[in-house]
């Protein structure tokens, strides 16, 4: 669609329009000078913060489960570990319906709704959370509303492909992408401090006080859900007051959009409570391992049927048409691609903490070591550096090529995973594992800038490889997948630490990215690939 004088002026005014867009061509220079750029920014800069939120919202569990423990809760330690557990394959599967909710609703409406939804996580567990009688029944249904925040991304993502020129695909989707994930971080960060005082006065409840061996003093731990919801309240209003529907996607009127919106996310959610329940059931004898990798197929197998025969017609239409991307050979690539980036960031990410609390935390003797690094002065570092370093790989990406990007930072992957699990290896055989304290350190902290770079890469890779329609659902479906990471990798970890060998995990991810390299060479990367990116 090319702009001429004439029609230049009223292209302008009309989608300039906040509430309705009626033509769309960024890829139209002229276009994206006159009107696109201001606002496609103008989105951006609102779907940002409503992504970092729903980033925090969906991990707080990692840090409510340590103070639920230490103020009395009556859960055992396996029960407090399942509620992020929970919170991760909710957020995971309903990244599927978030997939394709854009195309089906529009942008404004999807991200002003979810962004609304989440309140209600947020203010149940600042409920629940004033008492410790609470049922566990109760946390884990909040556990799984949480989820809606990890559900978000897809359709961030998906959303904001749609508003920027292939030319600035990768920092766009970086900024939006890299800046919502600092949510990890400012989470961590946040939460320990404002549980320190009655942030809301009278309204934030009677406080708890820790046992003297602890410090004795107050806490109001229901601050981990209550001090999110004001913002949350503030940027939903804002993303329907200023973010856009786009004219390619057919949505109708806004109820009627936002109906097949929340109808998609309550399919996920059946999805989700399939893989809940298989989770905390028995095992059937079944390896942990192969038991958690049949519940994620069991999953998304669910989730994908009941959004295909469950939806109105019109909807389903739709959808059917998005799903013509599950027959298209690059999209099983790029998720295999992307697993590896994001699927590692946040699965490290969960599994950092209590990683650093094992290794170094411990005496081969089984004694404590007394010199052990304190795991919450250092693990938010690893989402911050991983997070804030996103944008760059999508900005080198811009300039160099997402494949070639991503074939290089796939190396130093392969290298930091190998070299922290040397260290690994090391510190548990040591009398004094804390000497290898900063070499692993740093290499982990490498190990995130790589999973940074890799997300920024490849994110600018798939609007390249597809077409705008399919593009999209793409980035969604990649995302959805590469988001059981946040479960998949704690649990490796987790049993391999049991068995005393934690660098196997290493050797089993290192491997991984070495398929990974071929993978991205082979389509991508090598002189005469496929399709070159």
């Amino acid at each position: 669609m090319t702009a001429t004088p004439d029609t230049k002026m009223g292209r302008d005014q009309r989608t300039t329009n906040r509430r309705e867009i009626v033509e769309w061509d960024v890829e139209q220079e002229e276009f994206w000078r006159g009107s696109g750029s201001r606002i496609a920014f103008r989105n951006l800069l609102i779907s940002i913060p409503c992504l970092l939120f729903a980033f925090a919202i969906w991990l707080y569990w990692s840090i409510i489960i340590v103070q639920m423990q230490n103020l009395g809760f009556t859960f055992s330690t396996t029960q407090l570990y399942t509620l992020p557990a929970i919170a991760g394959l909710a957020g995971a599967t309903l990244r599927i319906p978030n997939s394709f909710a854009i195309a089906i609703s529009g942008g404004r409406n999807v991200i002003a709704v979810t962004t609304a939804l989440l309140i209600v996580p947020a203010a149940g567990v600042g409920i629940a959370l004033q008492n410790p009688a609470t049922s566990y029944l109760t946390f884990a249904i909040l556990a799984s509303l949480s989820g809606i925040g990890g559900g978000a991304f897809a359709s961030s993502m998906s959303n904001i492909s749609f508003f920027f020129p292939k030319r600035m695909q990768g920092l766009s989707l970086g900024l939006n992408a890299g800046l919502g994930n600092v949510g990890v971080s400012v989470m961590q960060v946040v939460l320990p401090w404002v549980m320190t005082f009655a942030m809301f006065g009278a309204l934030s409840g009677d406080g708890r006080r820790l046992p003297e061996e602890l410090g004795g003093g107050m806490v109001w731990i229901q601050n981990s859900g209550l001090v999110w919801v004001p913002a949350l309240a503030i940027f939903s209003v804002l993303a329907f007051m200023l973010m856009n529907n786009l004219p390619m996607h057919r949505i109708g009127t806004a109820p009627v959009a936002i109906g097949k919106m929340l109808w998609l996310e309550l399919l996920g959610f059946v999805g989700a409570a399939v893989g809940i329940g298989l989770l905390l059931g028995p095992t059937f004898g079944l390896p942990d391992l192969v038991k958690v990798f049949l519940v994620l197929a069991i999953t998304i197998g669910v989730t994908l049927l009941v959004m295909r025969y469950a939806t109105p017609g019109p909807v389903r239409d739709n959808l059917i048409h998005q799903f013509g991307i599950f027959r298209k050979k690059h999209n099983w690539v790029m998720t295999w691609l992307y697993v590896m980036t994001f699927g590692s960031f946040i699965g490290y990410s969960a599994a950092f903490p209590k990683l650093i609390q094992d290794v170094f935390g411990t005496l081969p003797d089984g004694s404590l070591n007394p010199n052990a690094p304190n795991p919450l002065q250092y693990a938010w570092l690893g989402p911050l550096v991983g997070s804030l370093i996103r944008p760059v790989g999508g900005w080198l990406s811009d300039k160099l090529g997402g494949a070639r990007v991503t074939h290089w930072d796939t190396l130093v992957m392969i290298g930091s995973a190998l070299g922290v699990a040397f260290f690994i290896k090391a510190a548990g055989a040591s009398s004094t594992p804390e000497t290898y304290w900063w070499p692993f350190f740093w290499l982990f902290m490498l190990l995130f800038v790589t999973t940074g770079i890799g997300n920024g890469s490849t994110f600018r890779m798939i609007p390249i490889i597809f077409k705008p329609e399919f593009a999209g659902p793409v980035l969604g479906w990649t995302s959805a997948v590469a988001a059981y990471g946040a479960f998949l990798i704690p649990r490796i970890f987790g049993g391999q630490i049991e068995s005393g060998t934690p660098e196997y995990a290493l050797y089993g991810f290192a491997t991984y990215y070495a398929s990974c390299l071929i993978v991205n060479w082979w389509f991508y990367a090598r002189r005469g690939a496929e399709i070159p990116c």
